[in-house]
């Protein structure tokens, strides 16, 4: 498959090198190279449809924009959380069986076994072969209200880094602002972030928000201070109540358009 630039080849002197290419695929599913390494994210390929999750539907309205197949070869999947469907379906799965290494919760990687790998917060793994040192840390993230975390389950997201790199910060499921600053304090050079947004809400716990809202989306790139803003699972599902178009008129208004960078959908 062939990829996006994202970032120019070379940067200022504040930003050397700075190259990541980056595909999406809709949902939270994109796939970039980095170091060497093709990473994917959350790998969601299964058509529109209802997905039961417990006693509960979730809903799919837009197909992917590329299969499994047209994602590969992938290197690592780095998995959010296994729980859900909107994160993690019947082709991810099967997918993620047949890579390499597949980086998520700690919880997540007993349940699914090799090649899956648990990550604690602020762990961190370092890469075999690529192009050079990639080290890949897990890092908090809060599926909506903390007090809700026994229904929503744990979740992961990641800070990937390397030399000559940019510094990259992939979301996942994530609704905290003090889990950003949290991860702001100890990586204060987050120059990509990939963030997940779509401030999903679901009848289950009512109108709190499981994942950033668009405006809150704009804050945590204020308080990361990253350069460029990937938005990632902010379409393709019925209980997100907020696209990409409130993500740009967002950033828009807190005057961060220019950093907003929206991944080319994954040709067939």
């Amino acid at each position: 498959m062939s990829f996006k630039p994202l970032l120019p080849d070379a940067g200022t002197a504040e930003t050397p090198y700075m190259t990541l290419l980056i595909r999406g695929f809709g949902g939270p599913t994109v796939a970039f190279e980095f170091g060497g390494h093709t990473f994917l994210t959350d790998p969601t390929f299964d058509p529109p449809g209802s997905y039961p999750m417990g006693d509960r539907v979730l809903t799919k309205t837009a197909p992917a924009s590329g299969t499994a197949e047209e994602a590969g070869p992938v290197d690592v999947v780095l998995l959010s959380h296994d729980e859900h469907p909107d994160n993690f379906d019947h082709a991810g799965r099967k997918l993620s069986a047949t890579v390499p290494l597949v980086l998520t919760t700690t919880a997540a990687a007993s349940r699914l076994g090799p090649p899956a790998r648990g990550l604690a917060a602020w762990e961190s793994v370092t890469l075999p072969g690529g192009d050079t040192t990639v080290t890949v840390t897990g890092v908090p993230a809060q599926h909506g209200p903390a007090d809700l975390e026994h229904i929503t389950g744990p979740v992961t997201g990641f800070v990937l880094e390397g030399k000559g790199l940019p510094t990259v910060y992939v979301s996942g499921d994530n609704a905290s602002l003090d889990v950003v600053r949290e991860i702001a304090a100890r990586f204060p050079a987050i120059d990509v972030a990939v963030l997940f947004g779509g401030a999903a809400r679901t009848p289950l716990v009512g109108p709190v928000n499981l994942t950033l809202s668009a405006t809150e989306m704009a804050e945590a790139t204020h308080i990361l201070g990253a350069s460029t803003v990937v938005p990632a699972h902010v379409d393709s599902w019925a209980h997100f109540t907020e696209g990409v178009a409130e993500v740009r008129a967002a950033f828009a208004a807190a005057g961060l358009a220019d950093r907003l960078r929206e991944p080319s959908p994954a040709a067939r």
